[in-house]
C-alpha cells in the first residue's frame, strides 16, 4: 500500500504536466479538446480511483501470490526476460479483461466511467472506476504464474504497463509511422475505441500491442470520413463519479425487477452489454443514441457555472490533492481507523466538488457532512491526522475551510441570482439513476 502510494505521488504531477502540454498543443492546432468542467470531472474521478486503490477497497478473488505458490511448474528468476514475459502476458490478459468489461452486461458497470466523458483527451484517461470491488485480473495472468514469474516482477511491471496506456488518449497526434500503427496501440486506434459510432463500437480493445485485436477480429482502423463521437450511448448527464459508477448497475436492477420473465431476470446480467428484456424495453424505452437517434445529433452535457464558481471548484480540487499527498505520506503512521476516516473525508470532498459542477443540491448536503466529519475527527484525534508537525493551527484552518466551502456551495447552488447555470441538455439538478 505504501509503495503504491509513493508511486502515485510521483506519477500525478507528471500526468498533470502532460495534460497541460496537450491543452497547449491543441490550442496551437486550433483544436478544442477540453472543457474546464469536464476536465475537472475526469481528474476528480481519477482521484476517487486512486483513493480506492490505496485504501485497499478492492478484494482479489485470487491473488497472483497464491497462483505462483500453487500452480507454478517452473520458477524463473527476476530478470529482464521475466519482466518482458510479464509485460506481454499482462497485455494479453488486459485485452481479454477489457473485452469482457465491454461485452458482458454486468461487467460494463466496472468500466463505463472511463468512457463517460464526451471529450477525448489525456484527462479522460484518468477517469477510472470505483465500482470494481471484486478483482479477478490475476486469473488472466495464468501463463506467468505457470512459469513461476516472481511477484516482485509483476509488481514492477504492472504500473509501467498501466502508465503506458495514458499517452494515446489524445486528439493532437495523428496517425503514426505504419509499422508502429501495425504493432502498437496508437491515438488513432484508441480514438476508435472511445467512439460510439456504430462503425467503431466495441473495437480495438488492446492496451499496448494492437496485434491482439488483429488476431481476434476486433480491429477497426480510424476512417477520416467517419468522425468519432465520444462518450457512451446512454449519456450519464452528470459529473459526479459516484453516480456515474453505478448508473448502469441501477438500470439493470430496475430491468431485472420489472421484467415478468424469471429467465430474463437472470440472463440480463450475462447477456451482451445493452441487452434488455423485450417486455421492459417496450414499456420503458430509452431515448437518445441508445434509443436509435443519430450519434451526430447528440448534444453534450454542458453545465456552465459562473466564473467564480469554476475558480472555487479548481481551488477545491487543489486542496484535495494536497490532502491526498498528506494522507499518502502518513499511511504508515496514523493507523487504519484514522486512515479510513481521512479517506472518507476526501471521498466526501470529491462528491461535493463534482455535485457543485452539476449545480446539484447534493453539493450542500455533502459539504455539511464533510464539515461535521472534520469537526468530529479533530475533536477525537486532537488535531488533523498529524499535520500539526508542519503547522500548529492546521485543524482550525481545515474547519474554517470546510465552513467557507459549505457557505459558498449553498450560495452557488441555492442562490438563483448568483448561479449562472445553463445546460445544453435537459439534465437534472439532482442526479438520479434514471
Amino acid at each position: 500500500m505504501q509503495t503504491y502510494a509513493t508511486v502515485v505521488l510521483y506519477a500525478i504531477p507528471f500526468f498533470l504536466l502532460l495534460i497541460a502540454v496537450e491543452w497547449w498543443a491543441a490550442r496551437r492546432k486550433g483544436l478544442s479538446v477540453m472543457r474546464s468542467t469536464d476536465t475537472l470531472a475526469s481528474l476528480s474521478s481519477g482521484t476517487t480511483n486512486t483513493l480506492k486503490t490505496v485504501l485497499g477497497l478492492s478484494v482479489a478473488i485470487v491473488s497472483y501470490d497464491w497462483m505462483v505458490d500453487h500452480i507454478a511448474l517452473y520458477h524463473v528468476k527476476a530478470t529482464w526476460a521475466a519482466a518482458l514475459i510479464v509485460f506481454v502476458v499482462k497485455d494479453f490478459a488486459g485485452y481479454w479483461n477489457h473485452r469482457m468489461n465491454h461485452e458482458v452486461n454486468v461487467f460494463w458497470n466496472r468500466h463505463l466511467v472511463h468512457h463517460s466523458s464526451e471529450e477525448y483527451n489525456l484527462a479522460c484517461a484518468l477517469r477510472q472506476s470505483i465500482s470494481e470491488v471484486w478483482v479477478f485480473f490475476a486469473l488472466f495472468l495464468f501463463p506467468a504464474a505457470l512459469l513461476g514469474v516472481p511477484t516482485e516482477v509483476v509488481a514492477i511491471v504492472a504500473p509501467l504497463h498501466l502508465f503506458a496506456q495514458f499517452w494515446y488518449h489524445t486528439q493532437v497526434i495523428d496517425k503514426l509511422w505504419a509499422p508502429l500503427e501495425y504493432l502498437f496501440v496508437t491515438p488513432s486506434h484508441h480514438r476508435v475505441h472511445h467512439a460510439i459510432n456504430d462503425e467503431y463500437l466495441d473495437r480495438n480493445y488492446s492496451e499496448v500491442f494492437i496485434i491482439w485485436d488483429r488476431m481476434f477480429g476486433t480491429f477497426q482502423p480510424e476512417v477520416k470520413e467517419i468522425p468519432a463521437v465520444y462518450g457512451i450511448k446512454k449519456a450519464v448527464a452528470t459529473y459526479n463519479p459516484f453516480f456515474i459508477n453505478y448508473q448502469h448497475l441501477w438500470r439493470m436492477i430496475q430491468d431485472a425487477w420489472r421484467t415478468e420473465h424469471w429467465r430474463d431476470k437472470v440472463r440480463i446480467w450475462f447477456k451482451r452489454t445493452g441487452w434488455r428484456p423485450a417486455d421492459v424495453a417496450e414499456r420503458y424505452p430509452y431515448d437518445g443514441v441508445l434509443g436509435g437517434a443519430d450519434v451526430y445529433a447528440q448534444v453534450k452535457y454542458d453545465p456552465r457555472p459562473a466564473r467564480w464558481v469554476m475558480v472555487w471548484a479548481w481551488i477545491q480540487f487543489i486542496v484535495v490533492q494536497l490532502a491526498i499527498v498528506h494522507l499518502f505520506t502518513q499511511i504508515g503512521t496514523i493507523g487504519w481507523g484514522p486512515m479510513m476516516t481521512y479517506g472518507g473525508w476526501l471521498f466526501l470532498s470529491v462528491f461535493a466538488l463534482t455535485s457543485l459542477l452539476d449545480g446539484s443540491r447534493y453539493a450542500v448536503l455533502a459539504e455539511a457532512v464533510r464539515l461535521v466529519t472534520a469537526v468530529v475527527a479533530v475533536w477525537i484525534l486532537g488535531g488533523w491526522f498529524g499535520a500539526e508537525a508542519y503547522f500548529s493551527g492546521v485543524a482550525w484552518v481545515v474547519i474554517a475551510y470546510c465552513s467557507v466551502s459549505l457557505g459558498l456551495s449553498a450560495y452557488a447552488v441555492l442562490g438563483t441570482e448568483s448561479w449562472a447555470f445553463a445546460k445544453t441538455r435537459d439534465a437534472f439538478r439532482e442526479p438520479a439513476f434514471s
